[in-house]
């Protein structure tokens, strides 16, 4: 049995690990501030799954608060820690830069003091390809320079890095940064892209893909993320005694830190993503192709190599299933909404 603290557990990605967690028969103590940056009926569907489970406790608690966080730590007291809670989407960072100071600063410094003072053994958090910026080299590697974001949530992510950096050089608080590379699948969230072409083909609605369409991203099923996660938080890190100074990879570190991208390892341009989720619900989307946008990059691409060396992870799901299990999940939780022609 291991006591995990999971911040964010009402959200996409911490619902899905808390039930892969109690799966295994870990206990776990889930938080959420139930923000209403989208549909808060979501969040509390996805936590009336987990209401009665053995081994489960929910606490409505938001990282930021410097008085109710600590009081938390104090009582739970975790073993591990898996820090997913963040004001979400690079768009909604031109618009609200301040969410991202209060959750992402905030409420990242809080977490890192709460392990700091309560000997914990391992932090696990979320990270972000949007690290990567301006890089255009790929695949994305956690060995390459991550100087240049081009949005403030990448930036607030790679500060969360150079934090936890911090507190593994200081305190010897063992860290593992995970850059994720866009999740997708069953009950997500509803800002997402995949999320907003599904309502809007039903709806009979049309979709606009920026850059044309010709973007390319690097979708992940959130069952392959979640399986990563649990595998990296079995594992504690330890100081790399390899590393240099003079040459300094920004990956590992002497103190036992670790950064690593968590990927499918396979891009797929959003043409082909939504043509796909044509076949799945069996309507033709009405596209409307437009330019980029400010704060989009143009492809995102994960070297995986050193995760599936160190924890074996080996991402699964094609976009074909992930897609269709999203869609069958989608059907069931909305229901269809409004009509699109069939695909001829």
């Amino acid at each position: 049995m291991s006591n995990y603290l999971v911040t964010g557990a009402a959200g996409f990605i911490g619902f899905h690990l808390v039930q892969r967690l109690l799966q295994r028969g870990d206990e776990v103590v889930g938080i959420d501030s139930l923000n209403d940056y989208y549909d808060v009926n979501l969040k509390l569907a996805r936590l009336k799954q987990l209401e009665g489970r053995p081994g489960f406790r929910f606490a409505k608690v938001d990282i930021a608060d410097r008085t109710a966080l600590p009081a938390l730590f104090r009582d739970v007291r975790p073993r591990r820690v898996v820090n997913l809670a963040a004001q979400a989407g690079v768009r909604y960072s031109l618009t609200n830069p301040h969410a991202y100071v209060d959750s992402s600063l905030v409420g990242f410094v809080n977490v890192l003091e709460g392990c700091r003072h309560n000997g914990v053994e391992h932090l696990v958090y979320a990270s972000s390809s949007s690290v990567y910026g301006a890089n255009t080299q790929m695949p994305f590697s956690v060995h390459h320079n991550v100087d240049h974001p081009i949005s403030l949530y990448a930036a607030t992510k790679k500060a969360n890095e150079l934090m936890a950096h911090t507190y593994s050089h200081l305190y010897k608080l063992p860290t593992t940064g995970l850059r994720f590379f866009t999740v997708y699948g069953p009950w997500g969230r509803p800002d997402m892209a995949y999320f907003t072409f599904t309502k809007a083909i039903l709806a009979g609605q049309p979709i606009d893909l920026f850059n044309e369409g010709r973007m390319q991203r690097d979708f992940t099923y959130v069952d392959d993320i979640v399986e990563g996660v649990v595998r990296v938080s079995d594992r504690a890190p330890q100081p790399d005694p390899t590393w240099n100074g003079a040459r300094p990879d920004p990956s590992t570190s002497t103190a036992p830190y670790r950064l690593y991208n968590i990927g499918n390892n396979h891009p797929v341009e959003l043409l082909y993503f939504v043509e796909v989720l044509e076949k799945c619900l069996g309507r033709a989307a009405c596209k409307r192709l437009r330019p980029m946008q400010p704060g989009d990059v143009l492809a995102t691409y994960a070297d995986i190599s050193e995760l599936t060396r160190d924890v074996g992870f080996k991402p699964s799901t094609s976009i074909e299933d992930g897609v269709a299990r999203f869609v069958e999940w989608y059907r069931k939780f909305y229901g269809e909404a409004g009509k699109a022609p069939p695909i001829s």
